[in-house]
This record gives structure tokens, C-alpha cells and sequence, in this order.
């Protein structure tokens, strides 16, 4: 059992927007919502006063690294900067060693997050086709039973339309849901860098044309108009995509679109100060393309704010920029940068921010009862919008970010997951 008083509740779900106290049962069901609740005998209390008490952040774009490359990322620091971000929920990426495209290793994953204590619901997308080789489809139906929220081959396009074609009508068939990660290999000179960029001048390398991603954007757009797939478009850090996927909208295609904190705040110019840490797939783009990514959350053709949770070893982005490989995290920071540079800026409001990163990822990927209402499980993340955080240590093994020392507004305090507070600084 637990009572949270003095709590303003923001809930997207609902429109709620009210000062509330929270009685939590030890089902951890919430069970009583009213401005005032004494406490049962016994009864810890949670004092929310100056805070913001909101559905749990849900992140659709994470990598946890496990199995395969836990030196990275294990299940249990993945979930600890989840937890330290104010996440409550995670869909993992099926680029696994093995990848994820059998029962077994979709099985292994869920295990895994079974033990490390459930703080955080882990759900592990699997891949549209075996091996992410862009060939023979895994079998939809069986990993769909097994708990697969959806399908992706991220860090890979799907470059063959037939092949693509087949995904979506697959897709349809099952009434599940695509995340494509968009690029054509061929436009793409040198990753991780802006192609005519400053930095990528300086780096002596042509970096990764726009076109790379609004090409594959545009095609998949017309697949999708034509099969009625429901498609999420990863990453989009171009605005011409975000014109194109607002154009797709308007057609009546069912797509989705997921741009990243790093997208909106970033620019190519933090390559020359931040080197393989700003190093990214799809990279930073022009101050136009972000402001044009800020547009697109305004008015809605923007959906989702998902992280990329990439951790990489301090070894593996000590390499030269060439080598190095591309990704940042962005679990533990994503409110603070958010928070920084779109409610603080005035380009949206709290609701709208909780939007994006709450009720929109939820409802893509149809996981239900996450509103704050009497009778749902308390999933929860308490919020400071106005204090000062630096970021200096990480819950991730991975330190591979550009906002270290960085001094952003707001962070989140902790989550509450049925009646228990998690702090990450408390798992072990």
C-alpha cells in the first residue's frame, strides 16, 4: 500500500490536470483518487507537493544489448536508466547476437526481465525477417503469441520492396505493428555525419545524405497507403520526411512517426564539439530540419519521442569518427533535454510533451490501461520541471552521450510501479 499526497496530476490519457491525492493498494492497483486521503494505519506516504505526478514515460526505441553484447548493456543497467529516466515501460530492438527472431530468444528476454525484479515492463520487439538479412519473414504468429509487441529489422532497411510489401500485408494480416528504420545504403557515403556538413568536412568524409531517409520514407508511405499497414517511421531526423509523412497522414495512410530528444536539440555543428559522441544513424541534420521536427510535434504529425537507447563501450567510441560506431543513449536524460529545449522554449506544453512520450507510444503499441484512473495498475513518474541537472554519471554502462556537464531544467525524481517507489539508485 502506498499514499502519494499533495501530487499534481498531469494525465495525457484523460486531460486531467489537478491537485490529487493517491491511494495505492497493495495490489497495486490505485484505488482512491481525491483531494484529500488521510492515511490508513501503517500506510507509507509519498510526498509529491512541488512535484508532478504523470503516467510513466514509455519508450518504444531501446537497445538493452542483451543477449549478445552485455559489455554494452545488461538487462538490469538497462532497466536502471530506464527507471532513473522516469520510463515505465520499453519496447527492445530485435538487433540482438542472436537476433530476436525466434520464440526462444524472445523467451530469454522476457525471462531476463522477470529476474532483474520487473521494475520496468520490458516488451522485445522481434525481427520482420531472419537474421535482419532483408529475406525470409519470421513467423509472425508464433512471436505475436509469445508477447512480441511488434516487428522491426532497426539499424537495417528493408531495402527490397517486395520484401517490404510482403511485411506490411503480413502485418495487416496479424493486426500488429512495423517499426522501419529508413535508409538506402546508397546515399548513405559515410555514416554517422551530415553529408556536406562543416563537420564532415573537417572529419575529411562526405557523411549521409537527407535523401537517404526520404527516399525509403516516400516509397514506404505509398506501400503503406496500398496494403493499410500500421508503419512507425524510426528516428526521422529530416524535414522533408516530416513533409512527406504529414502528406501521408493526410491521404489516410495508418504511419506513425518517432523522432528522438538528441533530433530535437542537436544540430550537425555538435559533431565538431562532441565528436563519436554526436556520431548517430540517421545523424544530426540543419538547424531547419530540427525546427521542422519541432513542427511536426506541434501539430501532431510527429507522434512518439523515443530515445535510441544506444550504450557503446568508451573503447568502441575512442576510435577514430570513421570507425566508431554510430549511437547515443538517452534514457536517463530524455526529460531533462525535452523538458529543456520544447517546454521550456514554449514549443509545446507539459500535456503535449507527456503526450509524446506517454499516451502516443502507448496507443501505437496498444498497451493498455496506463491512464491515472481508479481501477488501473500505478505506473507512474514523478516529475521536477524547474530544477537544475547536470548529468555527470550514468545507471547505463554506456557514457556515450553529448549532454554530459550539460546544464538542462527539470528531471525526473522517480517512478512509482504499483505501490513501490523505484529509484534507480535503490536496484541491485
Amino acid at each position: 500500500m502506498l499514499l502519494i499526497q499533495n501530487a499534481q496530476v498531469l494525465d495525457p490519457y484523460t486531460g486531467l490536470d489537478a491537485r490529487l491525492d493517491l491511494l495505492i493498494g497493495d495490489d497495486g492497483i490505485l484505488s482512491q483518487m481525491e483531494p484529500h486521503i488521510d492515511a490508513p494505519a501503517g500506510c507509507p506516504v509519498f510526498d509529491a507537493a512541488g512535484k508532478t505526478v504523470a503516467p510513466g514515460f514509455v519508450d518504444t526505441h531501446v537497445h538493452f544489448r542483451d543477449p549478445g553484447q552485455t559489455q554494452k548493456e545488461d538487462m538490469m543497467t538497462g532497466m536502471r536508466a530506464a527507471a532513473a529516466g522516469g520510463f515505465t515501460s520499453v519496447v527492445c530492438m530485435a538487433n540482438t547476437l542472436p537476433t530476436c527472431d525466434n520464440v526462444e530468444t524472445l523467451q530469454y528476454v522476457q525471462n531476463k526481465a522477470r529476474e532483474a525484479g520487473g521494475y520496468v515492463n520490458v516488451h522485445q520487439a522481434c525481427a520482420v525477417t531472419k537474421g535482419l538479412k532483408g529475406e525470409e519473414m519470421t513467423d509472425f504468429a508464433a512471436l505475436l503469441a509469445a508477447g512480441a509487441p511488434g516487428f522491426t529489422d532497426d539499424g537495417i532497411n528493408l531495402t527490397d520492396m517486395h520484401t517490404c510489401l510482403k511485411a506490411m500485408e503480413e502485418a495487416v494480416k496479424h493486426d500488429t505493428v512495423l517499426s522501419f528504420h529508413e535508409e538506402d545504403k546508397s546515399l548513405v557515403l559515410s555514416p554517422g555525419v551530415n553529408y556536406g556538413s562543416k563537420a564532415a568536412e573537417e572529419l575529411g568524409v562526405p557523411g549521409a545524405l537527407p535523401s537517404s531517409e526520404e527516399a525509403m520514407v516516400a516509397r514506404d508511405i505509398a506501400l503503406a497507403l496500398r496494403t493499410g499497414a500500421r508503419v512507425v517511421f524510426q528516428h526521422i531526423s529530416s524535414g522533408l520526411s516530416v513533409d512527406l509523412i504529414r502528406a501521408g497522414k493526410a491521404m489516410g495512410a495508418k504511419i506513425y512517426c518517432e523522432v528522438t530528444p538528441h533530433h530535437l536539440s542537436l544540430t550537425e555543428d555538435a559533431v565538431l564539439e562532441h565528436g563519436t559522441y554526436a556520431r548517430m544513424n540517421p545523424p544530426l541534420r540543419k538547424e531547419a530540419d530540427r525546427q521542422a521536427l519541432i513542427r511536426g510535434l506541434q501539430d501532431g504529425t510527429v507522434d512518439l519521442i523515443a530515445t535510441d537507447h544506444a550504450p557503446h563501450t568508451a573503447e568502441e567510441k575512442a576510435k577514430p569518427f570513421a570507425q566508431a560506431p554510430s549511437g547515443i543513449t538517452g534514457l536517463e536524460t530524455a526529460f531533462s533535454v525535452c523538458n529543456t529545449y520544447l517546454v521550456k522554449t514554449g514549443a509545446l506544453t507539459k500535456m503535449q510533451l507527456l503526450e509524446k512520450m506517454s499516451k502516443n507510444p502507448s496507443e501505437v503499441y496498444r498497451f493498455a490501461d496506463k491512464s491515472i484512473e481508479v481501477g488501473h495498475r500505478a505506473e507512474l513518474c514523478v516529475l521536477d520541471w524547474d530544477c537544475d541537472k547536470a548529468y555527470t554519471e550514468y545507471y547505463s554502462k554506456g557514457i556515450n552521450t553529448p549532454y554530459t556537464g550539460m546544464v538542462l531544467k527539470g528531471a525526473p525524481v522517480c517512478t512509482i510501479m504499483g505501490d513501490r517507489v523505484v529509484r534507480a539508485a535503490d536496484l541491485v
